[in-house]
């Protein structure tokens, strides 16, 4: 996995959804100012429900810190927009079924279900400067505190 201070390649492109617009835009677009992503595996799913829960109920701390909140999963745009609504997400959401971003920062991992072995993204977060530089890493995220453990991640940087 990335670790603090590398940068990645942000020369890929993914699909956002914010605010209920759609766009296909490069990665370092995106980044217009610090950022928070978070990689959580699926919509409507419990332990990703309390992921993004925890994030939408505290994302003004973040935007009033100067960091915006990004949330990635392999969901198409079309059940982003069906989540957010549902769960009341005003912040970007990114559909990458390619893993650019995963592959960028080298955080595939193995993964088990059902007896089947195969690989996936991690479940983690990243703290992203505009340039691409990896400011902090969460490597497992908690779910059900994940807010928490980013605003104590943050006020250390």
């Amino acid at each position: 996995m990335i670790t603090v201070g590398q940068q990645i390649d942000t020369n890929f492109t993914i699909k956002t959804v914010h605010q209920g617009e759609e766009k296909e835009v490069m990665f370092s677009d995106v980044l217009t100012k610090r950022s928070i992503i978070s990689v959580y595996m699926k919509n409507n799913t419990s332990s990703c429900d309390r992921q993004t829960a925890s994030l939408a109920e505290h994302a003004q701390w973040f935007e009033e810190r100067g960091y915006q909140v990004i949330a990635l999963s392999k969901d198409t745009c079309g059940s982003h927009k069906k989540y957010a609504e549902k769960k009341g997400i005003a912040f970007t959401l990114v559909s990458d079924p390619e893993n650019f971003f995963a592959t960028a920062t080298d955080s595939m991992v193995e993964k088990k279900m059902y007896g089947k072995v195969y690989e996936a993204p991690s479940r983690s977060a990243f703290v992203i400067d505009t340039d691409g530089t990896i400011l902090a890493v969460i490597e497992k995220v908690d779910t059900k505190a994940h807010a928490e453990e980013l605003k104590t991640l943050i006020e250390t940087l």
